[in-house]
């Protein structure tokens, strides 16, 4: 396994980063999730917009993208696989201990691991704990991921594969690592962004090829929609066939299942849309 860490290929036994990296001491860093089909990434201009965004959110210098694409590139051709997780990873470096940081620059690793296709539905939960979209962390892709390892393994403990937020003011907000959708009367909606929710790659290329409107969306929606799905890097469109203590039937349904032709014929045609 080759990885990329800071100007060049490393074996993943020598790929190290520093104790004191300020990623590893106080979570201040930034990462996207790519898909790689067959040795190229998807969306990688969409996703390297979002890891220069977050850079921004955080006060980290933007990142080198140039770089980052040569980084991507020469990970895929050093480790072949049909379908890959490809990770970017960007952090404060090292720093000294505690929340300031240090004058070092920049960490930037880039990984790759296998991965399978999603199944076509899963089970969701909802959990007591909130998103704050007031945060200072509100949209950014950090690595702050503590909240979102609990919430998962809450879902985990009750056979669903993701964990579903409400925001503080009671509306549905997102999963751990996923967008939700939601079908009311054959129409489809997902949270706003001022929910607090990720502006997730494979959200917004689902909400513009299958016709989405974003709503602000009461909990209770999960009790009552027709039909709804979860969107990320790796699941692209996935329907939900419970949710809590509810079976939606025949999942998917019909607006989710022509979502998720329409997502797979596009992404097909067009590998950096």
């Amino acid at each position: 396994m080759k990885i990329w860490l800071n100007g060049g290929l490393r074996d993943a036994e020598a790929a190290r980063v520093s104790v004191l990296d300020h990623g590893l001491t106080v979570g201040d860093g930034i990462f996207e999730t790519l898909k790689a089909v067959d040795g190229r990434a998807f969306a990688l201009t969409r996703h390297l917009e979002r890891l220069t965004r977050s850079a921004r959110g955080l006060g980290l210098p933007d990142p080198d993208l140039d770089e980052v694409r040569r980084a991507c590139a020469e990970v895929l051709a050093a480790n072949p696989m049909p379908l890959g997780r490809l990770r970017v990873t960007y952090t404060g470096g090292l720093s000294p201990l505690g929340s300031d940081r240090g004058d070092d620059g920049p960490t930037l690793v880039v990984a790759v691991g296998e991965t399978t296709r999603r199944p076509d539905t899963t089970a969701v939960v909802t959990v007591p704990w909130t998103r704050n979209e007031r945060g200072a962390l509100s949209g950014l892709k950090t690595t702050s991921y503590a909240e979102n390892v609990v919430a998962l393994a809450r879902a985990h403990d009750g056979g669903a594969s993701e964990a579903l937020f409400a925001n503080t003011v009671g509306q549905l907000c997102e999963g751990t690592g996923s967008n939700v959708f939601v079908v009311l009367d054959g129409e489809l909606h997902t949270p706003p962004l001022a929910s607090g929710c990720l502006a997730g790659v494979t959200r917004a290329l689902a909400a513009e090829w299958a016709g989405a409107r974003e709503t602000d969306l009461p909990m209770d929606v999960l009790q009552r929609a027709d039909e709804i799905f979860l969107t990320s890097t790796l699941r692209d469109v996935q329907a939900v066939h419970r949710v809590d203590g509810r079976d939606l039937g025949s999942a998917p349904g019909p607006v989710t299942a022509k979502a998720m032709r329409i997502f797979e014929e596009r992404s097909g045609a067009d590998l950096d849309p």
